[in-house]
């Protein structure tokens, strides 16, 4: 399996009831820089709670990788995440709100494992679509 495949299946199959098997990509020594966190996320441990917190948020939620680069053993992944928010999101309830997001994902993969990620996403305009931040003025 090539590096592209890798990190298409660790973005997209735990929203298809795969996180288990997606796990296994996940290196021991996994490091994840989430933009917004206040420390890295490590391990396969971390990756779960990670993902757990959103699929419990988005429980219809997929996400579609649209793009992906690759090159010696990093991958660039554009990606568009869509759900109905029917879960609560790191204390906001649950506001049944649909929302539409983009994002960019880099992964360094070597010996078919995911070993370190950078994932930045539009925060700001998930917050708006849930109305836990109020639209911008024009």
């Amino acid at each position: 399996m090539d590096i592209k495949e890798i990190a298409r299946r660790l973005i997209e199959e735990p929203w298809r009831g795969k996180l288990d098997e997606v796990l296994e990509l996940v290196g021991e020594d996994a490091v994840a820089h989430v933009a917004g966190s206040p420390a890295p996320l490590t391990g396969r441990d971390g990756f779960r709670d990670f993902v757990t917190t959103y699929l419990t948020a988005f429980p219809d939620g997929t996400i579609t990788v649209e793009d992906q680069i690759a090159e010696g053993d990093m991958v660039a992944t554009r990606w568009t995440g869509r759900g109905t928010n029917t879960g609560e999101l790191m204390g906001l309830p649950a506001t049944g709100r649909q929302v539409t997001i983009e994002g960019v994902s880099y992964a360094r993969i070597t010996d078919a494992k995911v070993r370190e990620t950078w994932i930045t996403w539009d925060t700001l305009a998930l917050m708006q679509q849930l109305g836990a931040v109020p639209e911008t003025i024009p």
